[in-house]
């Protein structure tokens, strides 16, 4: 242990002292009056080793109501219409920032396209959101003394439980700014339709369990958050925000099934109902010191404490007799408590950018428990450490960024102890071919932990002879990533092509397993040898006139996925994923569709279908107000398909469809309005704690 971290300690040295001669990729004081000269002319995109850096034309500018509608024109995202939030069109994890503080949708809402200096992508995050995030999007904006924002909108489908509501107000006086927030998201489908099949062999004997269940669901999730900035310019920041999530949700359904053991078949009734709730007030304190012109430290603290609530209750029967086939009754009442701190340091060289930090985290959950083993008390406690530096620099063509770190992944529960130290280094290399030319290089090493479900003692029964459990025992995985991506852009072409190879150490697999205890097949997880998932993907924008007045965005990827168990036993899976949206702007008129072609990828003994995509959207921008209608889903209804693999003992697949969303119909309306400006936070350091544990 003490070579890895004399190693580390050596490699950061190195790497602060080392390429006198490079230019610093950052943006100092002294050049934004010539950004700003730039923004007026032209719309530009310069490509680095790890992000692209976006500037707006005049034309963005003015037709923008606001920051988001800025980064909607970015070639990888996309405006999720159901949740009325950005994501990338690759998927995965995306993370806000404005001016390095983590930013809510409303907050980037508040932002006034005039105030916007640059853009930076991240599609390899540095150190300090890579565990977090794979998308990174750094909104750069100026500086200002006073003023205030206020918004709200609100989105409906007309003929059922569909809606989003949100409202902003941040109001700033001299270096002091304060925001209030709130949103809500709320859906009450009555029409959800599940058929679900398990055919298996136990004891010599064949089972076929044909499920047909149609539920009522849905769940109202609120965001509440108040915020407090001081910021005294070249000395020190300071932020303290008060967040609450609030979640309620709910399933009740009712079906039958037809169950089969060899010719003897016999018709079942069958009930589930369930529900889970937390309110998570978390506090976020941040501060930040300037130790001199080219070194700045910050620290974040963030803490929680809650409680989470989470019942089911599912019952069958046959139909004949009344007898009862299986009663599940799960109750569980988790207190959580949750902390993260970190302590990050900067300094700025006239050859780069060094950054070296310390986070720790620790989740600690207390379980109350019931369920079909009975009643269990026992505490979990997942802690993990990470020390990390970083040096990015560039010498004449090439941009590049190395750094190195340790993880501790330290998890305790009732069962099991895991311990381990990991060593995690990154690479990014970039050249610049030609002016709009780059081709780029990167690989990388983490580890993660599994999420507290996959280690939990939980039992659930999912039909007869089936359950679902955690394993305590699992450790976590490790994935080394490697990345060879040419990025090209012009007026009408903005695009990367990538070629990707990730290798996964003991890679965490869900199958089914005989359980003796309970005299049938359980759903559990496991450490498998490894999985390898390689291909490539081509993503951005064409604009065959140059311009918002017709845009085309694709995602196309070819891959091949594969997962050894523990077993021996080779799984294989290939599909081309896919998305596209095509929008076009004209004056105060704008319209979005977006299509997929849902495809099959493994997800543990299963392979799973991503959700389908079928909208169009229509916003119409008056002054402070815009109008907006779409239908989403068009000629038919969410969709949700799950199949398990030849190599299963049980043979299972569940098509799950919300009828309530086909073709559905929304309007909506939203009010921003702004005065003055506000004053901005560059914050170095973003963390939150761990979700809610429901299983």
């Amino acid at each position: 242990m003490k070579k890895v971290i004399c190693s580390l300690l050596f490699l950061s040295g190195t790497l602060v002292f080392s390429q006198e001669n490079v230019k610093k990729d950052t943006i100092s004081q002294s050049d934004t009056k010539e950004i700003q000269e730039v923004i007026l002319k032209a719309q530009r995109k310069k490509q680095f080793a790890d992000k692209a850096v976006y500037t707006f034309d005049k034309e963005a500018l003015e037709k923008a109501r606001y920051a988001k509608d800025l980064l909607k024109t970015l070639p990888e995202l996309q405006l999720d219409p159901v949740s009325n939030t950005l994501k990338s069109i690759k998927g995965g994890t995306t993370l806000f920032l404005i001016n390095g503080i983590e930013a809510t949708d409303m907050q980037i809402r508040s932002v006034q396209p005039s105030e916007v200096i640059k853009v930076e992508y991240y599609d390899i995050p540095p150190a300090r959101w890579a565990s977090r995030a794979d998308t990174v999007i750094n909104l750069l904006t100026r500086s200002a003394e006073t003023g205030y924002v206020f918004g709200a909108d609100l989105s409906s489908g007309l003929t059922t439980g569909f809606i989003n509501g949100s409202a902003y107000a941040n109001y700033t006086k001299g270096k002091n700014d304060f925001g209030l927030e709130y949103s809500i998201n709320l859906r009450d489908y009555d029409d959800r339709r599940v058929h679900s099949i398990y055919d298996y062999q136990l004891g010599g004997e064949h089972y076929r369990s044909d499920e047909e269940r149609k539920d009522h669901f849905g769940y109202t999730f609120q965001n509440l958050a108040l915020r407090y900035t001081r910021v005294v310019p070249d000395n020190y920041a300071f932020q303290a925000k008060l967040n609450m999530d609030i979640l309620s949700s709910f399933f009740k359904g009712s079906g039958q099934s037809i169950f089969t053991k060899d010719a003897f078949s016999e018709e079942h009734q069958m009930l589930k109902n369930g529900g889970s709730d937390y309110v998570t007030p978390t506090l976020d304190v941040y501060f930040s010191k300037n130790i001199s012109k080219k070194d700045e430290l910050s620290l974040n603290v963030v803490a929680n404490r809650f409680t989470t609530n989470t019942s089911e209750f599912a019952k069958e029967w046959i139909i004949s007799s009344g007898q009862s086939v299986f009663d599940n009754d799960m109750n569980l009442k988790a207190k959580q408590t949750g902390f993260v701190g970190e302590l990050a340091y900067t300094h700025d060289f006239e050859t780069g950018k060094f950054s070296s930090g310390y986070r720790v985290s620790n989740t600690s959950i207390s379980n109350d428990l019931s369920n079909l083993s009975g009643f269990s008390e026992y505490s979990v406690n997942y802690l993990e450490q990470y020390l990390y530096s970083e040096f990015a620099g560039k010498v004449k063509k090439f941009n590049y960024r190395i750094g190195a770190g340790l993880i501790n992944i330290h998890n305790k529960s009732a069962e099991n102890t895991f311990d381990e130290w990991s060593f995690v280094p990154k690479i990014i290399l970039g050249y610049q071919l030609k002016s709009n030319q780059t081709l780029r290089f990167s690989s990388s090493y983490k580890p993660k932990s599994p999420v507290s479900a996959a280690l939990s003692s939980n039992v659930v029964q999912q039909a007869p002879n089936i359950v679902q459990r955690g394993n305590p025992f699992l450790t976590s995985q490790q994935t080394w990533g490697n990345n060879l991506t040419y990025s090209f852009n012009n007026k009408y072409f903005d695009f990367n092509a990538n070629l990707f190879y990730n290798y996964t150490n003991r890679a965490i697999n869900q199958f089914y397993v005989m359980d003796a205890a309970l005299g049938g097949y359980a759903l559990t997880y496991e450490n498998a040898q490894n999985s390898k998932q390689y291909g490539a993907q081509l993503t951005g924008s064409y604009k065959p006139f140059g311009n918002r007045l017709l845009v085309l965005k694709a995602v196309i990827s070819p891959t091949s996925e594969t997962v050894r168990t523990s077993s021996g036993a080779l799984i294989k899976n290939n599909y081309i994923g896919n998305n596209f949206v095509l929008s076009s702007e004209y004056k105060s008129f704008s319209l979005e569709y977006q299509l997929n072609i849902p495809v099959y990828s493994l997800s543990g003994a299963f392979l799973v279908i991503n959700e389908n995509q079928n909208h169009v959207f229509v916003n119409y921008k008056h002054k402070e107000w815009t109008f907006s209608t779409g239908m989403y889903w068009i000629g038919m209804p969410s969709e949700y398909k799950t199949k398990s693999l030849k190599e299963s003992l049980v043979n299972y697949s569940r098509v799950g469809q919300i009828m309530n969303n086909k073709s559905m119909f929304v309007l909506g309306l939203s009010y921003d309005f702004s005065k003055g400006k506000k004053t901005d936070l560059q914050r170095k350091l973003n963390n939150s704690t761990a979700p809610a544990a429901t299983f």
